[in-house]
């Protein structure tokens, strides 16, 4: 099916009102659901190499494309 991305809201964890979003792209086989139910461990990994940064919320979208789940 194509490359499905995460897009990660992040926010620094000393200034919670700095937030910016993170795009994590994926070999997709699923549906933008899966995705979104499935994204945890990925989400995880994101922020284990930046600690200085808190997951706010995600999405899932096709690459390239406006469509969210």
């Amino acid at each position: 099916m194509g490359l499905i991305e995460v897009i990660l809201t992040v926010c620094a964890v000393s200034q919670p009102t700095q937030c910016e979003e993170q795009h994590l792209l994926f070999g997709g086989t699923g549906s933008l659901d899966q995705c979104a139910m499935n994204a945890q461990p990925y989400i995880a990994q994101w922020i284990g190499d930046h600690p200085k940064w808190m997951a706010v919320r995600w999405r899932c979208s096709y690459a390239g494309r406006n469509d969210a789940a």
